[in-house]
């Protein structure tokens, strides 16, 4: 195995992804089938600067650079082979945010990433035109919330690109998007994958007065789809990302992409009427849709897949916190009694036992609002539990009504694509650490969709995987082979996966929660006015 490997890596025939998360750059190299072989990392955290979240960047080539050496490090060490060539490269990143540059190429502002809410104003003067929801954190967002403050640096704007956009761009010389990310800077158009020609000529109107030198078309980058080269490695890439001069020029690049794509390829999700969830600290469902919606929602982000077949997010800003508060209450309860739990053992304990409760939590509401809920109108954080007098309390149903929680914000959204638009969902793949309780999370999310959900037991590399994955699809597909094919054939064909079909007991126990906690949003909103 290690000699087959050697031999790979010494031919070229390796891909390699790098993603920028919130917290920490991976990097994972490939074989020819997709098996990761080795890997690097680097820890980063943004800065609060003059009011803006931002990384410099110094952070990022920090960063990119020793992510890079950690993965070629560990080939050495794994497979006494130094990496010179691959057989492709990919970038990937959080989405959405704010990069411009002069025509010198220069950064004109620090780098506003997807986390600052300060475009807020623009994205909503942006909704109102084009009847189409614009997210504050997306980049046209920022871009004219730049112009609406009269921000010096506008005029000499000369390129708009994205965190994994810029790396892909100072490593091939190609200013290049994949339409997914794309998709987080400016509304598509699902006909003809490119930005929407409408909505560029009302966003050029509408700034007209403010006698800009370019028009916004003109400083996007290009958008690309998945399959197709996005450039090759330049010898200043090449001494740019390995300092050692030991990684040749030349190797071709995949589109960069953003995050979500990156988690729907790293779960086999691209397929209309598919879609996954990642649930954790936050919690967000995205799914791949027949056609558009028929209308705008506030609730609902439209992006696209990395070969640009829409997608409808639904993403909130709440999930475990809260749960995972309890848990710890509990633990220390545990302690005081004298008990040695490990963590793992608790929830366990704690998940396992939530399925001995009432399929409606006995009347028990719970809300794990931690911070504000876009998706439900509460605007700052207050975690609640609420009952009645009647309301049957026990351990069990507590649990439970917290484990509902943490997919009930979630649900609101999803029923408005489900139930309000009619979307079809015959599957779903849910990821994070609402899942690791074998059955528990992932049985109630198929409650709150009604949909089968699918948990993969061999768990991938997430994002970095995703990217490496579209970087190997661009020279290792064959001729024809659609992106969801060939995830079906050269990545997923033998893995093994949980599926579990929603039960309509707890359907219809869900649906009653859901109902109660509909009703009950006045209380938490009520509890941030009263609570300051």
């Amino acid at each position: 195995m290690v000699k087959n490997t050697k031999e790979l890596i010494r031919e070229g025939r390796t891909a390699l992804g790098i993603e920028f998360g919130s917290t920490r750059i991976k990097a994972i190299l490939v074989d020819e089938n997709n098996q990761p072989i080795a890997s690097g990392a680097h820890d980063w955290e943004n800065r609060y600067e003059n009011g803006i979240w931002t990384y410099s960047p110094e952070d990022i080539w920090t960063g990119v650079r020793h992510c890079y050496q950690e993965m070629a490090v560990d080939v050495k060490n794994r497979y006494g082979v130094t990496l010179r060539t691959i057989g492709a490269i990919g970038f990937s990143a959080m989405m959405h945010g704010y990069m411009v540059f002069d025509k010198a190429g220069e950064l004109l502002v620090p780098f506003r990433t997807w986390r600052n809410n300060n475009a807020a104003p623009a994205a909503e003067k942006l909704t109102e035109l084009f009847g189409y929801h614009i997210p504050a954190r997306w980049s046209v967002a920022h871009l004219y919330q730049a112009i609406l403050n009269g921000e010096e640096h506008v005029k000499d704007i000369a390129f708009q690109t994205t965190l994994e956009g810029y790396v892909h761009w100072k490593l091939t010389g190609e200013k290049v998007i994949g339409i997914g990310e794309a998709s987080g800077m400016f509304p598509i158009d699902i006909a003809t994958k490119q930005y929407n020609e409408g909505m560029l000529a009302k966003f050029d109107a509408l700034v007209a007065d403010k006698n800009l030198p370019f028009r916004l078309k003109d400083i996007l980058p290009k958008i690309l789809v998945a399959g197709e080269e996005a450039g090759r490695l330049t010898e200043e890439g090449a001494r740019l990302l390995d300092p050692s001069g030991q990684l040749q020029a030349g190797i071709p690049f995949c589109p960069p992409e953003g995050d979500a794509g990156t988690g729907m390829v790293a779960t086999n999700s691209v397929r209309p009427r598919t879609g996954n969830v990642s649930a954790g600290t936050s919690v967000f469902a995205m799914i791949v849709l027949e056609k558009e919606l028929s209308k705008s929602y506030d609730a609902i982000d439209l992006v696209t897949t990395p070969v640009g077949d829409l997608v409808g997010m639904v993403h909130c800003n709440n999930c475990t916190s809260d749960l995972n508060a309890w848990v710890d209450l509990f633990g220390e309860f545990a302690a005081l009694a004298g008990l040695e739990l490990p963590k793992w053992k608790l929830y366990d304990l704690l998940y396992y036992n939530s399925e001995n409760g009432d399929k409606d939590c006995g009347g028990l509401l719970a809300y794990n609002y931690v911070s504000n809920e876009h998706i439900t109108e509460v605007e700052e954080g207050r975690p609640l539990f609420v009952r009645t007098s009647e309301s049957r309390m026990n351990l069990a149903n507590f649990m439970r009504a917290h484990l509902f929680a943490a997919l009930g914000a979630l649900k609101v959204g999803c029923d408005i694509m489900l139930k309000e638009e009619g979307v079809k969902l015959d599957a779903i793949t849910g990821h994070g650490g609402l899942f690791k309780t074998e059955r528990v999370g992932q049985s109630y999310l198929a409650a709150a969709i009604n949909a089968p959900v699918t948990v993969m037991k061999t768990a991938g590399e997430g994002g970095a995987w995703g990217i490496a994955i579209l970087a190997n699809y661009v020279v290792t597909r064959t001729a024809g082979q659609g992106l969801a094919e060939y995830l079906d054939e050269r990545v997923f064909k033998g893995q093994e996966g949980v599926t579990l079909a929603p039960d309509p007991e707890n359907v219809a126990g869900f649906e009653a929660f859901a109902e109660r906690y509909v009703k009950g949003l006045p209380i938490v909103r009520k509890a941030v006015d009263c609570m300051r």
